[in-house]
């Protein structure tokens, strides 16, 4: 068997063998079998481990208070069938002065008469004057400056 095993045909299986990175390599021939094994062969990649599955977290009901607040934020005009409701002739965006520079028209605790410039609301990069319908006192002011409205959207409300 001594005879059969040519060092040429280990030298070229060595070759391959190292050429192509492989870990081991087996050759037979007329029942000649040789086995190579690398030294320098890669390890296998380590197994990954299962990951185990994750527990369903259950969400916290919300608090009554948080979905009022959100049924308020959602809310239709509440003040649409106020008669103080001061409402929006128009849809466009509403300015509370008539220059960023400027005070406001009216605050909150202001006294209108029926006919004064309340708030602007641009609409087609005109500016169209808001007035009182009546005399009062301001109550509320629902919206701000830079806010779009719609037409008929309550405004302000004067008591």
């Amino acid at each position: 068997m001594a005879d059969q095993l040519d060092p040429k045909v280990i030298g070229k299986l060595a070759e391959v063998l190292n050429k192509n990175n492989l870990s081991e390599l087996e050759y037979e021939d007329e029942g000649c079998r040789i086995r190579l094994k690398s030294v320098n062969a890669p390890l296998p990649p380590a197994p990954i481990p299962p990951v185990p599955p994750v527990a369903a977290v259950p969400i916290p009901p919300t608090p009554a208070a948080d979905l009022a607040a959100k049924a308020d934020e959602f809310a239709i005009d509440d003040y649409a069938n106020n008669a103080g409701s001061v409402k929006s002739p128009i849809v466009g965006v509403v300015y509370l002065s008539p220059d960023p520079t400027k005070p406001d028209y009216v605050n909150v605790g202001d006294t209108v008469k029926e006919g004064d410039i309340v708030c602007l609301i641009e609409a087609m990069k005109t500016f169209n004057p808001v007035k009182a319908h009546r005399s009062g006192t301001v109550s509320k002011i629902l919206v701000e400056s830079g806010d779009p409205v719609e037409y008929g959207e309550s405004l302000m409300v004067i008591e």
